[in-house]
């Protein structure tokens, strides 16, 4: 082997590695944190200002809910076992009807990702955008379901920040790609 493809090698494990731990760390939070979430809700509907309690007591007025029926955006544990079984898959090649596993493609990426998570997926994008709960992009978790352009016809898996897992095309391998580099958001599903 020579020393580029040794350092490449090297390289790319330790980012494997790197993205594994942060998985980890984000999948044992996820499990072990939500009644600090609730606690957290609460706390910061307690130093609201005067006129965002007034705007929140409308909004509630208007969908009829109570405050305290407010819900924090929090990722599902399926959702997280999911994208950190993605990452698994980060520089794979895409194939187009790709099922795993040397390669894949959009679908059946995420479908593979769930099945290790314990959720069975239908196999098409479309068909995937239209399972689990919608969820406002403003909304999105890490974990989440994302499908794009009107036609649902590329899927992939919220990751934070930004960014996406995903089998985005043949030029580019499988991992990681910015929403800005992507088609419109279609939907967001949380699973």
């Amino acid at each position: 082997m020579s020393t580029t493809s040794e350092s490449t090698g090297r390289r790319r494990a330790v980012r494997t590695g790197v993205a594994t731990v942060g998985l980890a760390a984000l999948v044992a939070c996820a499990l072990a944190v939500p009644t600090l979430l609730e606690r957290s809700t609460s706390d910061r509907l307690s130093v609201l200002t005067a006129a965002e309690q007034h705007a929140l007591d409308a909004a509630a007025a208007a969908s009829g809910t109570e405050q305290d029926d407010a819900v924090v955006a929090t990722s599902s544990r399926a959702g997280l076992a999911a994208l950190a079984a993605a990452f698994t898959q980060e520089g794979k090649q895409y194939l187009y009807g790709g099922t795993g596993p040397d390669s894949w493609d959009c679908s059946g990426l995420v479908q593979w990702a769930f099945w290790q998570a314990g959720v069975d997926l239908p196999r098409l994008s479309w068909d995937q955008a239209e399972i689990g709960e919608p969820v406002d992009v403003t909304d999105m978790a890490p974990g989440d379901v994302v499908s794009f352009r009107e036609e649902a016809d590329h899927i992939g898996i919220y990751a934070g920040a930004g960014m996406v897992f995903n089998a985005y095309d043949v030029d580019r391998p499988i991992g990681l790609t910015a929403l800005t580099d992507l088609p419109p958001i279609n939907t967001v599903r949380r699973i």
